[in-house]
């Protein structure tokens, strides 16, 4: 089996901050990449047959569906940032050209109708997601590994003082091309807004200063 840990934590040092009012404290710390630990809720992981990822302007929200048996459901619920999106689409991309090297490229999936696209409202309406699962499991790091048959994505919490995987998800090796296809997809629309927005502020910050208009500067009087 093949891995591919993205971690997003610095090795590196501990240093104290400033003690704040009412028994708190802060400290700076950057941690050390190490084995993460698996607790026992999330060890045996879930089976997943697709992901829906919604890109947002602070993180992305991935949707693992799982569509086998009704009634369908979101089986897990990951959030990450921009940059450990990015990470994630590396380590998927160069897993899968792993897979494909060692064992030929997986059989492709029919794709589906292209006449009419489901909303996302008729999506949630079909695929249930319990509350529990409403505000999703976070992660700063991943490790992406796959057998001949399938993939499995490990997402990681880098905190002080151990990591752990927060979440962990297998697909079947078909599902993984259009798992990536949508994950890259997602995160370019994100490059693109944000590079939108920041020509939008270069614009602003370029623009000469308004003339006010007459009488309406400022008066002296004696």
């Amino acid at each position: 089996m093949s891995e591919n840990p993205n971690n997003t934590g610095d090795a590196g040092r501990n240093q104290p901050g400033d003690s704040k009012g009412g028994g708190a404290f802060s400290m700076e710390y950057r941690h050390q990449p190490v084995s993460a630990r698996v607790p026992e809720r999330v060890a045996r992981g879930v089976l997943s047959t697709g992901v829906l990822v919604l890109d947002g302007p602070n993180e992305f929200v991935l949707d693992f569906m799982q569509g086998l048996a009704r009634p369908f459901q979101v089986a897990a619920r990951v959030v990450l940032s921009p940059t450990v999106m990015e990470q994630f689409c590396i380590a998927v991309r160069e897993n899968l050209a792993r897979y494909e090297a060692r064992f030929g490229p997986p059989p492709q999936l029919p794709k589906p109708p292209s006449d009419r696209r489901p909303t996302l409202q008729e999506i949630y309406d079909e695929f249930k997601i319990a509350d529990d699962q409403l505000s999703g499991v976070y992660a700063n790091a991943v490790m992406v590994g796959h057998s001949p048959s399938e993939f499995f994505f490990d997402f990681i919490t880098n905190f002080f003082p151990t990591s752990a995987v927060s979440c962990r998800v297998f697909v079947s090796a078909p599902q993984v091309p259009r798992i990536l296809e949508a994950l890259t997809m997602a995160f370019g629309r994100y490059q693109q807004r944000m590079a939108a927005l920041r020509q939008q502020q270069q614009q602003q910050q370029q623009r000469p200063p308004e003339t006010p208009p007459p009488g309406h500067g400022p008066q002296q009087t004696t």
